[in-house]
């Protein structure tokens, strides 16, 4: 049971959320308190994690028809769709209490309304357009916001504003690579692919969505964001990514991306440390 539940909440992704919230908090030009850190990243995992729930409910019949998603305890019965809904319900509710009392109504409502946009805009479209995945890549810029608005910043601040919009790009590739490492089993299942191509497995829409990562990346030093000494350090990430991206090397581009919100996060420790 204990298995099923972590395959219902995907942890990792979860987590993934939650350290994308704890650099919106760090980015903030202030002492770091420990409690409200751990606030912004406890509840926005819970939000994601209750999120992954309440999807996994709503597209139980998408998840049977693939061979990547059969295996979820909803469509292997592990769990009833109603006992999945409520274990997603309460997770999601304790995650928005969590921010709600640390941070306040506005980081709460900002919690909120990523979830919504996951659940009643992305979730469906995924099955009517190929435009879903950027649609959906918005869901990334709600974490650092969180975090930010946690630490006390203004949501219109133009440094939350530079790093939310950067890991929106980072959504897309990310996403990219899984939709392209299981596109068969998507278009059987008759989920339109964005800027994927039979032969080649990628579009030009990929290449110039990189580019844009990549300079995007840059933008956290140039505007001092990231200083001396993490900013020499990171402003080596594009390399490694050109490269793979170039040599297609999927299996290591895959993995490479998914660490930058981990990256970005950890430079802003070291540097709140200075």
């Amino acid at each position: 049971m204990m298995r099923a539940h972590a395959t219902l909440f995907r942890l990792k992704l979860s987590f993934l959320n939650g350290i994308s919230a704890v650099a919106g908090y760090l980015l903030f030009p202030s002492p770091v308190g420990i409690l409200p850190a751990v606030a912004a990243f406890a509840g926005v995992s819970l939000l994601a994690a209750g999120g992954s729930a309440l999807n996994q409910v709503l597209e139980r019949d998408l998840d049977a028809r693939m061979t990547r998603t059969r295996m979820r305890p909803v469509p292997q019965q592990q769990l009833t769709p109603a006992g999945a809904a409520a274990a997603g319900a309460g997770t999601v509710l304790t995650g928005l209490l969590l921010l709600g009392v640390a941070g306040g109504v506005a980081t709460a409502l900002l919690g909120a309304a990523a979830l919504v946009w996951y659940l009643a805009v992305y979730t469906p479209l995924k099955t009517k357009t190929s435009l879903a995945l950027p649609i959906g890549a918005l869901c990334g810029a709600f974490p650092p916001l969180v975090g930010w608005c946690m630490a006390g910043g203004h949501p219109g601040d133009y440094r939350i504003i530079m790093l939310a919009g950067l890991l929106f790009l980072w959504q897309v590739p990310h996403f990219w690579l899984f939709q392209r490492r299981h596109a068969d089993e998507y278009r059987s299942a008759g989920i339109p692919l964005f800027g994927i191509h039979v032969n080649t497995g990628l579009g030009s829409y990929f290449w110039l969505w990189m580019v844009a990562f990549s300079a995007g990346a840059m933008l956290l030093p140039a505007f001092g964001l990231i200083e001396r000494p993490g900013a020499l350090w990171y402003a080596l990430f594009p390399v490694p990514l050109v490269f793979l991206s170039l040599f297609r090397s999927g299996n290591l581009l895959f993995p490479y991306i998914n660490c930058f919100p981990l990256l970005v996060a950890l430079l802003l420790v070291i540097q709140k440390q200075c």
